[in-house]
């Protein structure tokens, strides 16, 4: 297998492309659309040759292997063409794995990955192990992989790199939680868009172990028909799963070892991120930290960018960034951790989202709703009896101007789109980047 052909030029793509090229692979490039002046640089300075704005069959179909950036479909006319000729196609997490010895930590789900992931990260990090973060978050894995390797690695992965893993095996996998998203990449069938979750414990064997959210209906029903050999763990809401929620306190019950977090304990606030810290504490467990160090890790993490970020408070009102919920499930979680007045910034591009399981929380707390899109009918139809003031706007800076102008003393503005960012904005880090640059530039109304 000599030749690879490297499909996008993003982070993960430039990654693969040379971790391939160190490791003395024959590697081309090739995007669909045009590849950034950093990126082209780049492949000039390290000898890769490359082709943009388009995909040619001439320089793509002659690969032993071809590693596709996850947000390329699957079923593009040159990826079609690539398996009748029965070229390999994977993912650039899978190829990374192939050149490092440590232990993984994967972690996948619908909401709760990246804080989960950064939290795990955090704590093993806080407490003085080898360990690196990759895949969904941060740097490429591979491109991390051109200068050194770790002990530990702690990754998230999504659905659609979960797609491309042939024999990557993680010594811990943890599924958070599923909910229905992304269904266009899954022809809007739920049980594939499962089916595609549920290929991160394929590789595992009876030495590793899979960690799931107990009585979470559609893991339940992934674990169903799906086979897996590794030892399931769960955390929940009940003693029977091997951490749970118990009045104001976590408590671990495993290996022989009952250990308790009391949840005051935890800087992030919200029922989701107990959930996310049970995973944490259960799987820094199991990678021989002691319950000391965990929870001195956990105590001292303070989230991530983008998840439920307090950005600022001017005149009493309090502006987060939760650009990161792009999903209804997500937003649910955002809007349950207040309980004062909300003005919610909500939209983008819709993915077949069903605004039903939140109908209860807007119609009690949020007094004003701002639709940030180019399409905000389906919004405003099906909020638009329950929030008195609903404006809508393609302006970010207007967004949060109309947010100061809404909100009062105690209330909170909440950036929570549950929807993609695609229409206005080049991803969710600069819907969230462009938010926070709008709230620090607001002036107190007393001084205005």
């Amino acid at each position: 297998m000599n030749r690879i052909v490297i499909l996008g030029s993003g982070k993960s793509g430039m990654g693969a492309a040379r971790l391939a090229k160190q490791k003395g692979y024959d590697v081309f490039v090739s995007d669909f659309g045009e590849i950034s002046k950093e990126s082209r640089e780049l492949l000039l300075a390290e000898g890769i040759l490359f082709e943009e704005n388009g995909h040619s069959e001439g320089s793509v179909l002659n690969a032993n292997l071809i590693i596709k950036s996850p947000g390329i479909s699957p079923r593009i006319p040159i990826l079609k063409a690539a398996r009748e000729k029965g070229i390999v196609i994977i993912d650039e997490l899978e190829f990374a794995s192939r050149f490092s010895t440590g232990k993984v930590i994967a972690i996948t789900g619908t909401n709760g990955k990246t804080t989960t992931t950064s939290m795990i990260y955090h704590v093993m990090k806080s407490a003085g192990m080898d360990v690196g973060v990759a895949g969904n978050i941060g740097q490429s894995w591979a491109s991390q992989l051109l200068d050194s390797d770790h002990e530990w690695w702690v990754i998230e992965c999504s659905s659609f790199q979960i797609e491309g893993m042939k024999s990557f095996r993680p010594h811990i996998g943890i599924l958070t939680n599923i909910t229905p998203d992304h269904l266009d990449r899954y022809e809007y069938s739920l049980d594939k868009y499962i089916t595609a979750k549920f290929g991160l414990f394929k590789n595992q064997t009876e030495d590793d172990f899979a960690i799931f959210l107990k009585g979470d209906e559609n893991s339940d029903k992934g674990r169903s028909f799906s086979s897996i050999s590794s030892t399931i763990l769960e955390v929940g809401n009940t003693n029977e799963a091997s951490a749970f929620v118990n009045g104001d306190s976590l408590e671990f019950h495993f290996d022989y070892q009952n250990w308790q977090l009391k949840i005051d304990e935890i800087p992030v606030p919200g029922r989701h991120n107990q959930f996310n810290a049970l995973f944490t504490g259960l799987a820094c467990q199991l990678a021989n930290l002691s319950p000391q160090a965990i929870k001195k890790g956990i105590s001292s993490f303070r989230g991530i960018e983008h998840r439920i970020e307090k950005v600022r408070i001017v005149d009493g009102v309090t502006f987060v960034n939760d650009s990161k919920g792009t999903n209804v499930d997500a937003t649910s979680y955002a809007l349950h951790s207040y309980d004062q007045p909300l003005v919610w910034i909500a939209g983008g591009v819709d993915k077949g989202n069903d605004y039903s399981t939140i109908i209860d929380i807007v119609k009690k707390q949020v007094k004003g709703l701002i639709c940030l899109g180019k399409d905000n009918q389906k919004l405003k139809s099906v909020f638009g009896d329950l929030v008195d003031d609903i404006r809508e706007t393609q302006a970010m800076t207007q967004a949060v101007n109309w947010g100061h102008e809404i909100g009062t003393d105690g209330d909170v503005v909440l950036l929570s789109p549950a929807c993609a960012s695609f229409d206005l904005f080049n991803n969710y880090e600069d819907r969230g980047h462009q938010f926070v640059e709008a709230v620090n530039q607001l002036k107190p109304k007393a001084l205005v």
